[in-house]
């Protein structure tokens, strides 16, 4: 049976941190409901908890939470299977890397969404121009971040693996890429936020999709516990997807906590 000290340890930042929530949330009621904020731009926290069960019962918002959450889920599964690789290959083509690194670079701080009626174009009203749009916004800090945690493991673990004689395929497989798993991940969380903006942002832009569309819909009747409520169904999406990055990084690398 766990000790009570080695519980509190283990669970007392998640409940300081829903603590601090609680307080916030209190806080933020006490002033809508003083006038000291604008009730007409910030709802009451209550009033949006008790929007949560509206909106699932008239908006058939389960069924917009999974829509959101595939295309969020596909676009990362993409972003993760195609940067990391392009990342090690940039690591080990130093010339590509010196000749486009900088655009990838560029790409990073470049507003993709903008250029959505392109992509409509191309792909049409539907989910795959969604995905693309966030793949491209996802995949530069992905690359970015693989290439320099490859470029900066230390170079004595690299000497231990050739006085072990590994070929390249090892000592990049047992070495280099568990040892660059940190900025690795600390990229892929970098490239699942833009990616997730990104789809929420251009289901809101095209009207097409999950939640993307119904916060527009519940914003346009000025209904703002179901629009706030909405919101926090996508923040939800971004709790999953986390979840599930944090418990791929715990299998990869057995001894973090």
């Amino acid at each position: 049976m766990p000790r009570p000290d080695a519980m509190r340890l283990r669970f007392g930042p998640e409940l300081g941190g829903l603590a601090v929530l609680v307080l916030l949330l209190a806080i933020v009621e006490l002033l809508v409901r003083s006038a000291l904020l604008n009730p007409f731009l910030v709802p009451q926290p209550s009033a949006v908890l008790l929007a949560f069960g509206r909106i699932v019962a008239e908006e058939n918002v389960l069924h917009r939470f999974l829509v959101t959450g595939s295309e969020a889920g596909t676009a990362a599964v993409l972003v993760a299977c195609i940067g990391v690789p392009l990342g090690a290959l940039l690591h080990r083509a130093h010339l590509l890397r010196a000749a486009i690194g900088s655009w990838i670079a560029a790409v990073a701080a470049a507003p993709i969404v903008l250029a959505y009626p392109l992509f409509l174009v191309m792909f049409g009203r539907s989910a795959s121009t969604i995905i693309v749009i966030s793949v491209l916004s996802g995949l530069p800090p992905v690359i970015l971040m693989t290439t320099d945690s490859l470029q900066s493991v230390r170079p004595a673990l690299i000497d231990v693996g050739k006085s072990l004689r590994m070929n390249a395929w090892s000592l990049f497989w047992k070495i280099m890429f568990p040892a660059a798993l940190p900025g690795i991940f600390s990229g892929l969380r970098i490239g699942f936020i833009f990616a997730l903006i990104n789809v929420v942002g251009v289901e809101f832009l095209i009207n097409f999709g999950g939640l993307g569309p119904l916060i527009n819909e519940l914003a346009e009747r000025y209904d703002l516990p179901g629009t706030y409520a909405a919101i926090g169904f996508v923040v939800l999406v971004s709790i999953v997807v986390f979840l599930i990055l944090e418990a791929l990084e715990k299998w990869l690398r057995p001894g973090k906590r």
